[in-house]
């Protein structure tokens, strides 16, 4: 029995940064990119109910349409506004770019894993809750 090949991979978490000036933020997903494996994706979570309490006047719907349009970048759609980038490397380049919005990457961290797709949904149960 052979072992399952392992690859490396990076990582970012996205936050939810309401007030740049602040600097608070709360973290609402992740994108993990393996060029071994092949694999860009993000996922996210949004707690309506939390994101309002901490940050009284937060626009939710904005949020959530921001962490789709990752994960529209991650599968490599185009049109209606989304750049066209190439690869997998360069799309999580410039997904994990720093930029001053209101959902924003955090550090790049690096891991191994067999499985990315698991990794991933670890990272946001253990990241964003």
């Amino acid at each position: 029995m052979t072992a399952p090949t392992r690859h490396g991979y990076q990582y970012v978490t996205l936050r939810c940064v309401p007030r740049v000036e602040r600097e608070e933020f709360v973290n609402v997903g992740v994108i993990l990119y393996s060029q071994g494996a092949e694999f860009l994706e993000a996922a996210y979570r949004v707690d309506e109910a939390r994101l309002r309490t901490l940050f009284d006047g937060v626009d939710t719907g904005a949020v959530g349409d921001a962490l789709e349009t990752v994960c529209q970048v991650c599968r490599g759609v185009t049109g209606g506004g989304l750049p066209t980038l190439g690869g997998l490397g360069r799309r999580f380049g410039w997904l994990s770019a720093p930029r001053s919005t209101v959902v924003q990457p955090g550090p790049i961290h690096g891991g191994l894993t067999d499985d990315p797709s698991a990794a991933l949904a670890s990272l946001v149960e253990r990241l964003v809750g």
